[in-house]
């Protein structure tokens, strides 16, 4: 099994500035890859303002900043106009529901947030002077008829089909965040995320990773979509944070995409899952949902020399990781 790549990260290019980030706006801070962003501007000194409603993002995954005096939590959902006081340095928007269970259950919401809610942050970076990071994601590249996927790829989207509601809230998203970079002068970068795994997923969330890591170490038969022949590039979530603040530290205005390029399918996937939780779950073939992509893998090399970026963490490191926090955090159930 294939993990990251291991050799040393490239130096970052030459003269590309980098600015300080002391005092950070993070939306959807609450949520997977929201709350170990404000854990990793915290460890760096930033000063953090996480605003979340909690729809799908839950506070337990900010415990670790509950009596940080500089962090605080804002229970705000950011389709409503919202401001903060004093000087910001990075608006980081990744408000959105992000898992097919959630932007199935929340349609309306999630096409609100890509829009209204992504026009919010962006007027919050505009008055604030501040750096604008939209996280967007691989779904705007659909069933890709282009692999692995590059930024310039337009994407294969069914704008009426179950994912809709996802995939064209984040292309509007991008959209709009051009148009405030091209018309307005807003300095922002797009990052499209790849597929993210880590501690801190929700196990009935409806992605691969915690779908599989609950069903193994349950005993339960492993649900594997079609054939399980379609492929996923699992990126670890260290390594996405750390992709998101090195574009939200440079002056590339994107997209750009952040992932791991070693590609694998949904059945070794499984296979593998099964095997490092030692269980003996068999896999059970289910109907495979619509517009389901068939191939996922991104082209990084953008994020290599514009950002100095790679992903460092093995797969096996990786799924090791997740597994023991779900073992150990049994107690978190959907809420």
């Amino acid at each position: 099994m294939r993990g990251a790549e291991t050799e040393p990260r490239p130096v970052p290019a030459a003269g590309r500035p980098e600015r300080g980030l002391h005092r950070a706006v993070v939306t959807g801070g609450a949520g997977f890859v929201g709350s170990h962003l404000c854990d990793r501007l915290r460890d760096q000194g930033a000063e953090v303002v996480c605003v979340d409603n909690l729809l799908t993002g839950r506070a337990v995954n900010l415990a670790g900043l509950r009596d940080d005096p500089r962090f605080t939590l804002l229970r705000h959902d950011v389709c409503e106009p919202f401001d903060v006081d004093g000087p910001v340095d990075l608006v980081a928007h990744l408000a959105s529901p992000a898992s097919p269970r959630d932007y199935a259950r929340y349609p309306i919401e999630t096409l609100k947030t890509g829009a209204i809610g992504t026009l919010n942050a962006l007027e919050l970076a505009r008055r604030k002077g501040a750096r604008f990071v939209l996280a967007s994601t691989s779904e705007v590249y659909g069933d890709p008829l282009v692999h692995p996927q590059t930024e310039s790829y337009w994407g294969n989207v069914n704008p009426i089909g179950p994912r809709s509601q996802y995939d064209e809230a984040k292309r509007y998203a991008e959209a709009l965040t051009t148009a405030y970079r091209t018309k307005l002068g807003a300095d922002t970068v797009i990052v499209r995320i790849f597929n993210t795994y880590g501690p801190r997923m929700r196990p009935g969330d409806g992605r691969a990773v915690p779908n599989f890591i609950a069903q193994a170490r349950a005993g339960r038969p492993l649900t594997v979509a079609g054939d399980g022949t379609q492929t996923r590039s699992l990126c670890y979530v260290d390594d996405t944070v750390a992709g998101i603040l090195a574009a939200a530290r440079g002056a590339h205005p994107g997209p750009i995409n952040l992932g791991n390029p070693a590609e694998l399918t949904i059945l070794a996937l499984a296979q593998y899952i099964r095997d490092l939780c030692s269980s003996r779950s068999p896999i059970s073939f289910v109907e495979r949902p619509a517009d389901d992509p068939c191939v996922r893998m991104p082209d990084i090399a953008l994020a290599r020399t514009a950002l100095g970026w790679r992903p460092s963490m093995e797969l096996e490191k990786g799924l090791k990781t997740t597994i023991d926090w779900f073992a150990a955090h049994e107690e978190l159930t959907e809420h």
